[in-house]
């Protein structure tokens, strides 16, 4: 089953916890044991799986990914401007695979799913494809 989510941003850069959507929908569809794959198909924005419980890892991740890859760089040519979002998504990643057992998203104590927006605020899609296992 694959269902196309849709969110707003907010910011240029902003981590928006979405794993209470993905669990949702494994729940739906009763879903035991499997697999959920949740992919970004926009190449200024990603996935993510990290820490939950710390809003300050989220303000911190974010920071870090603006010293290293500065919104504004002398030597950038990318005519829109946003060089340093296309290098956000790439360093994260488009996708992340959650395996699914006993009916919950198997997650660390700590974690959540995220949706990363690097060239906000936007209306943007993710999806998720949820595989049962036979």
């Amino acid at each position: 089953m694959l269902k196309k989510f849709s969110i707003t941003t907010n910011k240029r850069d902003e981590m928006i916890e979405i794993t209470r959507d993905v669990q949702k929908m494994v729940d739906e569809l009763n879903i035991q044991e499997g697999l959920a794959v949740v992919y970004c198909p926009h190449t200024t924005a990603s996935i993510t799986i990290n820490e939950n419980a710390d809003p300050d890892v989220k303000r911190d991740m974010m920071r870090r990914f603006d010293e290293v890859y500065p919104w504004e760089h002398e030597l950038d040519r990318h005519m829109e401007g946003n060089t340093a979002a296309h290098m956000k998504s790439s360093t994260v990643g488009a996708s992340q695979h959650v395996i699914i057992t006993n009916g919950q998203l198997l997650l660390g104590t700590w974690q959540g799913i995220y949706f990363c927006e690097y060239d906000g605020p936007r209306k943007r899609t993710y999806y998720v494809k949820v595989l049962a296992d036979s």
